[in-house]
C-alpha cells in the first residue's frame, strides 16, 4: 500500500509540473561559418547546462516548404528553426510556427527591461525571436578587378568593366532590388515599382544583362566558395561568410558594401510539437536569445545582435582578438548607403514573384 501511495504521489507531482523536457531535440540553420558561432555561442553551452544532444540539421534555405510538408504530413521533425524574418512572418500567418509572448517566454535584459522593450522593432511578428542583423552583399576576388575594385553596386552588372562570372542567390530577394536601383529606380520607390508586374518584367530584364555570367547559390557558403577557387569575380553572400573568408581565411576577398541589404534572422517554433519537445524549444530560445549569449555569437561571426542590451557587450574575436565592432554591416563606415529590406512586401509577395522568377530561370 504504501508502495501505491509513493507511485500515485509521485504521479501526481509530475502531473503538477507539466510535461517532462524531450532530451533531444533537432536544430535548423544554414550551416558554415553561421552554424558554428551558433555552436560556440548557443549549442555547446546549452548542452553542457542541460545534457541535451542537439542535432543539426543546414536546412533554413527550404524551411517554409519543408514546414509546410511537414505540417501536412502531421509529421513535425524539428524542433527549433532559424529563418530570415520575412519567412518567420509568412510561416507565422499560415499557423507553422507557435506565437511567442516575448515577454514572459524569454529573458528580460540584465538591468529588467523586457525582451519586447529590449528587442524592440525587430520584433516583426508574433512568432519571431530576433536574433542577428546581417547584410548581404559582394564580395570580389582582390586580384581580379585591376586597379579600380568595384565600390558601386551596379558594378554587378557591368562586364566591360568586371569581366567574369558572378554568383548569385537563386531566389528573387534582394537580386530584383538590386536591379530596379541599377536600372534607375530611386531607392524609396523600389518597392511600389516591384509591386507591379511591368517592375518585376523591368527588374528581370536587368538580370538578363548578366544571366549568362551568372552561377546560382543556395548556401551561403557557395559564394565563398567560389572566390576562393577563383571560379567568380565578384558574388552575393552573406557579410559574416565574407568576414570569415577575408579575416580568418586571409582569401585574397574583398568586400563590397554599397547597398548592403539589412535583414533580420532569428528563430521561430513550429506549431503541432507535443508538449515535452515546445517545453524544451522554449527553454532553449529563452537561453540562445538573452543578452550574454547574443553578445557572445559576435565573438565568432561580423553580425550584430539583436538586443540593444547585447550592443555594449560586444568585444573581440574569440580567436583572433581583433575587435568585432568595426566589421558589423551596422558599422557607420560600412552603412553609408544601405537598402532596407521590406518585410510586409517579401510575406505578401513571395510565392507570386517566386512562380514568375522559377519561369524566369527555366527560360
Amino acid at each position: 500500500m504504501k508502495l501505491l501511495k509513493s507511485i500515485l504521489f509521485a504521479s501526481a507531482l509530475s502531473v503538477a509540473a507539466g510535461p517532462v523536457l524531450a532530451d533531444e531535440m533537432t536544430i535548423v540553420s544554414w550551416g558554415g561559418a553561421y552554424s558554428k558561432s551558433q555552436l560556440k555561442a548557443y549549442h555547446e553551452p546549452y548542452s553542457a547546462k542541460t545534457g541535451v544532444t542537439i542535432i543539426n540539421d543546414d536546412s533554413s534555405a527550404e524551411a517554409v516548404a519543408k514546414l509546410r510538408a511537414m505540417n501536412e504530413a502531421g509529421n513535425v521533425t524539428w524542433d527549433v528553426v532559424d529563418v530570415v524574418a520575412a519567412d518567420a512572418m509568412r510561416l507565422c500567418d499560415e499557423g507553422l510556427a507557435m506565437e511567442i509572448d516575448h515577454d514572459s517566454q524569454l529573458a528580460s535584459a540584465p538591468d529588467g527591461t523586457p525582451a519586447s522593450k529590449d528587442f524592440g522593432d525587430l520584433i516583426v511578428a508574433e512568432c519571431f525571436i530576433p536574433q542577428i542583423v546581417y547584410s548581404t552583399t559582394f564580395g570580389y576576388r582582390t586580384d581580379m578587378v585591376g586597379a579600380n575594385p568595384p565600390d558601386d553596386i551596379c558594378d554587378v552588372f557591368d562586364l566591360k568593366a568586371y569581366p567574369g562570372k558572378r554568383s548569385l542567390e537563386k531566389r528573387p530577394i534582394n537580386n530584383m532590388e538590386w536591379a530596379l536601383l541599377c536600372d534607375g529606380v530611386a531607392k524609396g520607390d523600389v518597392y511600389n515599382v516591384l509591386g507591379t508586374a511591368a517592375g518585376q518584367d523591368r527588374a528581370l530584364a536587368k538580370l538578363d544583362t548578366i544571366k549568362d555570367s551568372v552561377i546560382w547559390w543556395n548556401a551561403g557558403a557557395d559564394t565563398p566558395q567560389l572566390l576562393a577557387d577563383g571560379e567568380i569575380v565578384m558574388g552575393s553572400t552573406y557579410n559574416g561568410r565574407l568576414f570569415s573568408a577575408i579575416v580568418e581565411q586571409k582569401q585574397p576577398v574583398g568586400m563590397l558594401w554599397d547597398a548592403q541589404v539589412f535583414d533580420l534572422d532569428g528563430w521561430i517554433i513550429p506549431a503541432g510539437l507535443s508538449a515535452e519537445r515546445k517545453k524544451r524549444a522554449l527553454d532553449y530560445v529563452k537561453f540562445a536569445t538573452d543578452t550574454q549569449r547574443l553578445a557572445d555569437q559576435a565573438k565568432y561571426i561580423s553580425y550584430g545582435p539583436a538586443r540593444a542590451s547585447s550592443a555594449p557587450l560586444v568585444g573581440k574575436h574569440a580567436d583572433l582578438g581583433i575587435d568585432m565592432a568595426p566589421h558589423m554591416p551596422t558599422d557607420p563606415n560600412n552603412a553609408k548607403n544601405t537598402f532596407l529590406y521590406n518585410y510586409a512586401f517579401w510575406a505578401d509577395y513571395r510565392d507570386d514573384i517566386d512562380a514568375k522568377w522559377q519561369a524566369w530561370l527555366a527560360k
